[in-house]
């Protein structure tokens, strides 16, 4: 038997090193080096374990090789990038409750319709899950379950059943032989990460991870554990909302910051097909600081409102609140339309809000915003049926943003019939059922508004 191999590593931020110290060398953190023990014979070897793999240049690779299997999860699949890829590894993280392992179950269930699927639960038994299965209508004969949280016992049992997928929920209730730490501490959390990565591919095994965040809203562990992933995915929605973002903001296999929307019912997660109208649900009648733009997340266009309420200071200083909108943008363009539009907020308090819970952070937003501010300051709606967006500059010019065709068929097709745009984003064919007015500078688009 290979002598083990000794180390510590640092519970805090990951760092190793071979004796222990009442002092991490790299963090300088006290009392967090723990001792973890590789096995030699665990380590790789040259030619991967006593196998002779071949190189193959860039054209011998066909695309072949990138197998997909579609989850029959459709705003799922948009996430990954169209399907899951065959030896890849994706992390899911997100709240309590919020729904990651009722979606994973879901695609587990779906899965397992046409190829062997091992789903691999650390925190219920199997009679839990399956009790949580039959609630959900799921009834799927093929699925495989296992309360597990040893990593070699998972390992080994999805050999054995020859799985194509393995679901393992979670990765902070999952221990490995190789180090001597309680489970959930960030050298348990990194080595099991690492055996799982290393199974997906040596065998072609897609794993899906479940992960616990802490109260900042990163997953748990130590940060290396999202570079050892292909895929990272976060489940996002607001306190009382039944609606769920899953959110790609890392993706080796498709396009990062893609979304897709669910909703929560009693029969489990729903796809949403059009988040648009989910997102704008306005009142009849024009309210004076509501505006709607056309947002971009991932590949898709999304039509969402923004409100904004300018109210007299009641404190020393104005307030600049902003919620799904960066505050200091908020600020910058504040000063815009002091500078440009003759506007002056200076003893109000500004707040600005993205209805819906999303989270925008492309400069598409600038226009809207200030038009929003506005019409809360004067008390002035903006039109029912328009729709803006661009980005402002600090010399009051409104600059263009990506894909502005595609926006705008968007909003053709939500109903809207009038478009304040960037004149450079002006189609050079007209939209059908839109009127799209190209402005230059900020004092343009404030006349054209108003």
């Amino acid at each position: 038997m290979a002598k083990p191999k000794t180390s510590y590593v640092c519970g805090s931020c990951g760092a190793r090193t071979p004796q222990w110290q009442g002092q991490c060398p790299a963090c300088q953190a006290w009392n967090t080096l723990e001792l973890a023990v590789a096995s030699l014979s665990s380590l790789p070897t040259r030619g991967g374990h006593g196998v002779q793999v071949a190189s193959r240049t860039v054209t011998e690779v066909t695309q072949d090789d990138e197998v997909r299997a579609v989850s029959g999860i459709g705003e799922l699949d948009r996430v990954l990038g169209g399907g899951l890829v065959a030896g890849s590894v994706i992390l899911l993280g997100g709240d309590p409750g919020i729904g990651k392992s009722t979606l994973l179950l879901q695609a587990a269930d779906a899965l397992s319709r046409d190829r062997p699927v091992l789903y691999a639960s650390g925190e219920e038994s199997v009679r839990q899950v399956a009790l949580r299965a039959r609630r959900l209508g799921l009834g799927s004969a093929t699925l495989r379950l296992v309360a597990e949280t040893r990593v070699e016992s998972i390992v080994e049992q999805a050999v054995a059943a020859a799985a194509s997928v393995l679901v393992v929920d979670s990765i902070q209730t999952m221990h490995t032989e190789l180090s001597e730490s309680s489970p959930g501490s960030a050298v348990q959390v990194r080595e099991s990460a690492a055996r799982l990565v290393r199974f997906a591919k040596e065998t072609a095994t897609t794993v899906l991870i479940i992960g616990h965040v802490t109260k900042e809203g990163l997953i748990a562990g130590p940060r290396i554990l999202e570079h050892m992933v292909d895929t990272v995915l976060y489940f996002e929605s607001e306190p009382g909302s039944r609606f769920r973002v899953v959110r790609a903001v890392k993706n080796r296999f498709g396009a990062a910051n893609e979304i897709g929307v669910f909703a929560m019912a009693d029969e489990g997660l729903k796809e949403v097909r059009n988040p648009s109208a989910i997102f704008l649900s306005r009142p009849e009648s024009p309210v004076p600081g509501s505006v709607v733009t056309v947002a971009r997340e991932g590949s898709r266009p999304l039509l969402v409102e923004l409100q904004a309420l300018v109210d007299e200071s009641q404190g020393m200083s104005a307030r600049r609140v902003a919620v799904g909108f960066e505050s200091s943008r908020l600020a910058l363009l504040l000063a815009v339309l002091h500078r440009h539009g003759g506007v002056s907020t200076s003893g109000q308090d500004v707040f600005v809000n993205v209805v819906g819970g999303v989270r925008i952070s492309e400069t598409a937003a600038d226009l809207p915003a200030v038009l929003a501010v506005l019409a809360s300051l004067r008390n002035r709606p903006v039109a029912h049926d328009m729709v803006c967006f661009g980005e402002l500059g600090l010399t009051g010019e409104v600059r263009p943003v990506p894909f502005g065709e595609e926006r705008l068929r968007e909003a053709a097709k939500q109903g809207f019939r009038r478009a304040l745009v960037p004149a450079a984003n002006a189609p050079r064919k007209p939209v059908e059922g839109l009127v799209v007015q190209g402005v230059g500078r900020l004092e343009q688009a404030l006349d054209a508004a108003f």
